[in-house]
């Protein structure tokens, strides 16, 4: 029975592999529907697309149903029927046999009777663990194809764990002739080059996709330099100790990260921060105010995502996150986009207050945050056109940032 048997596995694998991946790819598709329409339900609601969405999500999972069902078929005819089928035929074949040699010139008679049975309860002890073995197959497909998919995931370059020492001291920050695309030929960023004293604070504008971001993610070390030069405190980013460079730099995203914790532990993120060192660093953010105003203080449980808490108020625990950790480097990306005006003017208190002390590098679309920085570098399609102060810039006629600050209004609303 055993070719048989590999032969039934083998076209089995052939029927059922492809209809489990796609079973495996559409339950994805379904978590990741069921959670983009719970996330977005207000919005879904709001314009009145609930409709079109439950239909999406509808014919998602009659698709997953139908490659389960593809998926089923293979295995009611290629598992445990065809084996039975199979021992059928055996038996029938060697009770055959037996019979035919009974009749045949030199009969044993009766002896056959006990020979016949042996022979059927050796056939009963091979072909039931083949049954066991191939009834657990269908499992083991499952199991193959979800491994092919993890990794996938596995196989993915990652960087190594670094062996440098260097450490971040003072937090200058030096670029010069960086180049970067994140596909062959299609460059982000052109022979960018800057120059950013410790303790200044520099902020960074221009048009949406003019590679600010790609810049910040470039000085995070989310990507290596491939093309110029990109150093801190004279040494280039890979020959910075990894965890040394985790603390000295710190990212204050436009989009705030809360656990479902208390504040304390929001801004301690499993660091065992002293409560002075918290308390410090929520007052540099001014954000200790408001937090004093709760309940149970800095103890307050915080619901998930910061639920129940104002966008500005989760923006300020964030950069009170940042500055828990005393960094040497503050990298903010456009965190006063979401903010409302009293929120603003405390953050660029806090930023005030930073300067000399930390290096900062802030992108902002709204302009009014970045007024009082040392330098503002304006960015256009991957290359700096313009640096200076707020004042010098707007004494270029006609140029980008000048354009920028008459778009936003700020010369008349801000004084």
């Amino acid at each position: 029975m055993l070719p048989a048997v590999i032969v039934i596995v083998w076209w089995y694998q052939r029927l059922s592999a492809p209809a489990v991946a796609r079973a495996r790819e559409l339950r994805s598709e379904i978590n990741a529907q069921t959670a983009e329409s719970i996330a977005g339900m207000a919005v879904l609601r709001a314009t009145g697309a609930t409709r079109a969405f439950t239909e999406r999500y509808e014919r998602t999972i009659w698709r997953q149903y139908e490659a389960r069902r593809e998926e089923l078929r293979a295995n009611a005819w290629l598992l445990r029927p065809a084996l039975d089928f199979l021992n059928l035929a055996l038996l029938a074949a060697v009770i055959a046999v037996f019979g035919l040699s009974a009749q045949g010139p030199g009969a044993l008679g009766t002896v056959e009777i006990g020979v016949l049975y042996a022979f059927v309860s050796y056939i009963a002890r091979v072909v039931d663990p083949l049954i066991q073995i191939t009834n657990q197959f269908s499992q083991l497909q499952q199991s193959v194809v979800a491994a092919a998919r993890v990794n996938v995931l596995m196989r993915e370059a990652q960087a190594g764990p670094s062996a440098a020492q260097g450490q971040v001291r003072a937090g200058a920050v030096s670029v010069r002739g960086l180049s970067f695309a994140y596909l062959p030929g299609r460059m982000v960023l052109h022979d960018i080059d800057l120059q950013v004293a410790p303790g200044s604070f520099c902020g960074l504008v221009g048009h949406t996709g003019s590679g600010k971001s790609t810049l910040i993610a470039l000085l995070l070390r989310f990507y290596p330099v491939r093309h110029g030069h990109l150093e801190i405190d004279g040494l280039p980013l890979d020959a910075l100790d990894d965890t040394a460079f985790r603390q000295a730099v710190a990212l204050v995203p436009q989009e705030p990260f809360l656990i479902a914790a208390s504040v304390r532990e929001n801004i301690d993120m499993g660091r065992g921060l002293s409560a002075a060192a918290i308390e410090a660093a929520s007052r540099d953010a001014h954000a200790h105010a408001f937090i004093e105003r709760f309940d149970k203080g800095y103890d307050t449980l915080l619901g998930e995502g910061g639920a129940g808490l104002a966008v500005g108020q989760k923006q300020l625990i964030a950069i009170a996150r940042a500055l828990a950790g005393q960094p040497r480097i503050l990298l903010l990306d456009e965190a006063t986009a979401h903010i409302d005006t009293e929120t603003e003017i405390e953050v660029q208190k806090a930023l005030t207050a930073l300067r000399g002390r930390i290096t900062v590098i802030a992108i902002a679309h709204r302009l009014s945050t970045i007024r009082e920085a040392d330098q503002i570098v304006v960015l256009s399609h991957g290359r700096v056109v313009e640096r200076g102060s707020h004042a010098a810039l707007m004494g270029i006629e006609g140029g980008t940032y000048q354009r920028l600050v008459e778009l936003q209004g700020m010369e008349g609303g801000v004084g």
